[in-house]
C-alpha cells in the first residue's frame, strides 16, 4: 500500500513501529538509513493528514448549509 493511500492511524501505527526499531539499534546502517528515510515519509504523510484535518474542521455550516471559515473571537 502506498504511503499516500494509508490512513493516519495506519502511518503512525507504521512510524512507531519503525522509531521502536531503530531505538533498538540492532539494525546496520544501510537498513536504518531505509527505515529512517521511510519514517521521514510517514511523519509528511501524518502532518499532511492532520492539517487536511484541521482545515476540514475549521469548517462549519452556515444555516444555509454552504461552508464558512470557522474564526475564534475573542
Amino acid at each position: 500500500m502506498d504511503k499516500e493511500e494509508m490512513s493516519f492511524e495506519e502511518s503512525l501505527n507504521k512510524l512507531e513501529s519503525i522509531v521502536k526499531k531503530l531505538e533498538n539499534g540492532n539494525g546496520n546502517l544501510d537498513e536504518s538509513i531505509r527505515e529512517y528515510t521511510e519514517a521521514m515519509k510517514l511523519a509528511g504523510n501524518c502532518s499532511k493528514k492532520l492539517d487536511e484535518a484541521t482545515a476540514s474542521v475549521n469548517k462549519i455550516l452556515k444555516e444555509n448549509g454552504s461552508l464558512e471559515d470557522f474564526n475564534i473571537e475573542e
